[in-house]
């Protein structure tokens, strides 16, 4: 599976109508849309689909025609991520009608296009699994752990600093936490 980290935008054109692609993260699929809605007032549809991770590991998909006759906008769309294997991403795709009716095919074919036409300028990266990673550690070690962290380019989350020791609080992947583990048995005194 894979995913992306930023926004990725790219322009299709068909018969005068123009489609303006989005992949974005699913946490940002939100902000983009409201921001979408009011950069475009005049766009005739604003069709979306998106895949991602509920908390229980399962993949949830949804989409939106946007008022495109049923079933030849956002599921083409929607298909697309599944083609890529892409979680936590989604499309979002602006259409300005040019005068020319498409037909449900032609509907169809514009917005998977589109959609391939915003892949191909885009940086998909592989899906990885974030954990949140809490430990303790006494104020005589941190800066050698603000150190092996920005060396494994770990962000450095939240920290409570308590009397005698500071509580960490890291989202990071399988392999960085484990890697973390073994770093703090060998460095704890």
């Amino acid at each position: 599976m894979f995913t992306v980290k930023e926004i990725f935008e790219a322009s299709y054109e068909v018969k005068r109508s123009q489609f303006i692609a989005f992949l974005t993260p699913t946490e940002k699929f939100k902000t983009v849309h409201e921001r979408l809605k009011k950069e475009h007032p005049k766009a005739n549809h604003i069709v979306w689909a998106k895949r991602y991770l509920n908390e229980f590991e399962q993949i949830v998909e949804n989409f939106s025609d946007d008022g495109e006759p049923k079933g030849t906008s956002g599921m083409p769309v929607l298909n697309v991520l599944r083609g890529e294997k892409l979680i936590n991403s989604s499309f979002l795709i602006v259409r300005y009608f040019g005068g020319i009716k498409l037909g449900t095919g032609g509907i169809a074919r514009a917005y998977s296009s589109a959609a391939k036409e915003v892949l191909g300028k885009s940086s998909l990266i592989p899906y990885q699994k974030i954990l949140l990673f809490e430990f303790e550690i006494p104020y005589t070690m941190i800066q050698h752990l603000e150190y092996y962290l920005k060396k494994e380019m770990i962000d450095f989350g939240n920290r409570i600093f308590l009397n005698d020791k500071i509580k960490w609080e890291l989202s990071v992947t399988k392999s960085q936490k484990e890697k973390l583990e073994k770093f703090l048995e060998k460095n704890r005194h």
